[in-house]
């Protein structure tokens, strides 16, 4: 494992949010989209699961976004202003079938706070890891999905949409059609 679980799996559910803004139609319409997300990825916490809620979570995916088409200093400044915003304090915290991982904001408050914050935690492994180079667009011409490459020989280039397959059925195609 090059990351702590709870760094991989903020990184991994922030790359599924931002990429829920470029499925059509966006697979985060309605806060039942919104409590199933946070089911996934293990968020503990309070969940409103209301129409203010959604468009909080909505309204954070271009600034996560932008995290992976910016550089190190970028991101360095964008980690740290949503540390200052929130007001992060890191606590180690044991729950569920966690053992003892960062939170950084208590679990009242709110769940895009919540996220922004677990974002920039590990964002602060991956600079300080200088893995930035994992954080990666799709490979696929026509996808502007982003994803995080966990792989031990950093070889994934293509998101979870089915583009790495398609990608090489059409590569196969055309040396078909070439020979």
């Amino acid at each position: 494992m090059l990351f702590a679980h709870d760094t991989e799996a903020s990184l991994a559910a922030a790359a599924e949010l931002v990429n829920t803004a470029h499925d059509t139609p966006d697979s985060l319409a309605d806060p039942a989209d919104v409590v199933a997300f946070t089911e996934r990825w293990g968020y503990t916490g309070r969940v409103a699961g209301d129409a203010e809620e959604l468009a909080a979570i909505r309204a954070i995916r271009p600034r996560l976004e932008r995290l992976w088409h910016a550089d190190r200093d970028e991101i360095v400044a964008t980690t740290n202003a949503m540390l200052r915003e929130t007001g992060a304090l890191p606590q180690l915290v044991r729950h569920h079938t966690w053992d003892y991982h960062l939170h950084a904001v208590p679990p009242e408050a709110d769940l895009a706070v919540r996220i922004l914050v677990e974002t920039a935690m590990a964002l602060v492994d991956v600079v300080r890891l200088d893995e930035l180079g994992r954080m990666r667009v799709c490979g696929a011409d026509d996808c502007e999905s982003v994803l995080i490459d966990l792989s031990k020989n950093r070889s994934r280039r293509f998101c979870d949409g089915g583009c790495g397959n398609r990608t090489n059925v059409a590569a196969y195609r055309a040396r078909r059609a070439g020979s």
